[in-house]
């Protein structure tokens, strides 16, 4: 092996792509130099450089999602990895594996006695701050104890789908090192895994009405095309969750829609809440999923798996991974499952055929288009950031989307797109908000020398919508109109903007036979108006707070 390989530089990136990463999202800075300059000369991963650190957060996060393995974010001290912190604190809220590589001051300045810039209140502060958002930590400072360390941070990433941090001082880099060995799972208790899979298959078998909820962890452990196939075998309907739309989106026989409760199609909220059995794998309860349920879940009909624990009913079964119990649910199944009366048939059905006339354009008219382009050429994998674009997602064609929809944090879509891109090799739709793009929408201009060419959909009204309609009567939910579409050929892309149905349509057509350059199509929409779906959440969301408010009054709070 050549000296060079034996660098903790080399060692580190050798061991996050036996770990499952794929590539690198980074941004270089003084203090995380000589690692960027490593990660350069040694090609051991691509590496992909963006515009802010925000971006290179959800690009990383995004990169996660697409694939089952790891993402990875580099950053420099300080200034750079405290612009972190959002995408991260976004990733551990929905469970996402981002390896968080942050450059530090070496030894010798960390004893200079002096503030070094880009330091907040110590020296330590990063490290403290980056404890609240990531599930493991290491400060490769010992180049003996340095492959241990690593070692066990990036299983702890794979293992519990979460974010981990690791702070590499920049004197560290060149250091000679052991190779980081890749440490073999914690298994789960067999008899335990054993019992747990023959409770939760004997109350399916015992129930008239079960159902399946699915969550984002099935994507991240890599374990769609079984649930897929137990599903079949037990012949049970699939529904996923809001912030798990577009899983098994290659097993369209399986799933029913997504649950929405009051704001979804009455069809499957009436199959998720009449359900005598409940398996929710991999769900995180949370209130974007279920706060609109008519219908607390029924603990005494609930059995739920998410990081490594799973509860069926009152009994908890701990150290029990989600991959581990698909598995063994699998191989204790009957075979020959009899789909279960008339829920089994509730299949959700997405608009088509949009009238291509010189109506204005509505969030819902979107959709439609959408679905009438992905008829014509093909399902495209999507992102979609915060706001009514999120929504009107819904009203499109389940198919693998990454979103942030629980943590809600605005920027993620175009950053999203560019990562799903490197991590996938696909060609992705980006559908945006005004006031998101402004925040991350220039990072389309790293579009050319990557040679991505996404087609981002930007719904413009000028307008914080989805608080306008929480809170209509307050005016600094106004946008200016800055016409993105204008600006798009400064960013070596192509911008249209569209007004009518029939330009949209048209509009569409174009970007997805344009190639070689991402293509924009702003789309003007009024103020006020906002998709079918949003209004109907935005109804019952209101409707549980009142609610819960009335609850609450008689209780005499």
């Amino acid at each position: 092996m050549p000296a060079s390989d034996s660098t903790l530089a080399r060692r580190l990136l050798h061991a996050l792509k036996a770990h499952g990463a794929r590539e690198i999202f980074g941004i270089p800075g003084d203090f995380v130099l000589p690692f960027y300059k490593a990660i350069e000369d040694s090609r051991i991963l691509p590496h992909f450089e963006l515009s802010h650190e925000p971006a290179v957060g959800f690009a990383a996060d995004a990169a996660a999602r697409y694939h089952p393995g790891l993402g990875v974010a580099v950053v420099t001290y300080g200034a750079g990895a405290f612009n972190l912190v959002n995408p991260i604190a976004g990733a551990y809220a929905e469970r996402s594996p981002v390896v968080v590589i942050a450059g530090a001051p070496g030894a010798a300045e960390r004893a200079s006695g002096f503030q070094l810039h880009h330091q907040a209140r110590s020296i330590d502060t990063q490290l403290a701050v980056f404890r609240e958002i990531t599930c493991d930590q290491a400060v490769l400072d010992d180049a003996a104890s340095a492959p241990r360390e690593i070692a066990r941070v990036l299983a702890s990433a794979r293992e519990r789908s979460l974010p981990v941090y690791i702070e590499f001082p920049r004197d560290m880099v060149a250091a000679r090192c052991a190779e980081v060995p890749v440490l073999a799972r914690r298994p789960p208790d067999k008899e335990a895994l054993a019992e747990c899979a023959a409770e939760i298959l004997a109350r399916i078998a015992q129930a008239k009405s079960p159902a399946i909820i699915v969550d984002v962890e099935i994507r991240r452990y890599g374990v769609e095309k079984e649930v897929a196939a137990l599903a079949r075998r037990l012949g049970v309907p699939v529904v996923t969750t809001f912030m798990g739309r577009g899983l098994l989106a290659a097993a369209p026989d399986v799933v029913a829609g997504t649950y929405l409760g009051a704001a979804g199609d009455a069809r499957i909220t009436r199959l998720v809440e009449s359900a005598d059995a409940l398996l929710l794998l991999g769900v995180i309860v949370s209130d974007t999923n279920f706060a609109l349920s008519q219908r607390r879940l029924d603990p005494r009909r609930t059995m739920i798996a998410i990081d490594r624990q799973v509860q069926v009913g009152h009994h908890q079964y701990p150290e029990i991974p989600l991959d581990a119990l698909v598995d063994a649910l699998i191989a204790q199944a009957p075979r020959g499952g009899k789909a279960r009366g008339a829920s089994r048939k509730v299949k959700v059905t997405y608009p088509r055929h949009l009238k291509a006339d010189d109506k204005p354009i509505l969030p819902s008219d979107i959709a439609c288009a959408i679905n009438d382009l992905f008829y014509r050429h093909g399902v495209m994998p999507m992102t979609a950031d915060m706001g009514d674009c999120l929504f009107t997602a819904m009203e499109i064609e389940n198919s693998a989307l990454a979103a942030p929809g629980y943590y809600a944090g605005m920027g993620f879509g175009v950053p999203a797109g560019i990562g799903g891109a490197a991590a996938t090799g696909r060609r992705p739709l980006i559908l945006v908000g005004d006031g998101a793009f402004q925040m991350t929408g220039w990072e389309l201009g790293n579009c050319r020398r990557y040679k991505l060419d996404p087609i981002v959909v930007l719904f413009n009204n000028a307008s914080w919508e989805m608080l306008r309609v929480f809170q209509p009567e307050s005016k600094f939910n106004n946008l200016d109109d800055w016409n993105f579409a204008a600006i798009a050929p400064s960013l070596g892309g192509h911008g249209e903007r569209v007004t009518t149905r029939a330009e949209l349509a048209a509009a569409l057509e174009r970007a997805v036979k344009r190639r070689g350059m991402f293509s924009l199509v702003e789309v003007m929409l009024p103020r006020g108006r906002t998709s079918d779906t949003l209004a109907r959440f935005v109804a019952g969301f209101k409707s549980a707070r009142e609610r819960a408010a009335a609850a609450q009054k008689g209780r005499g709070g």
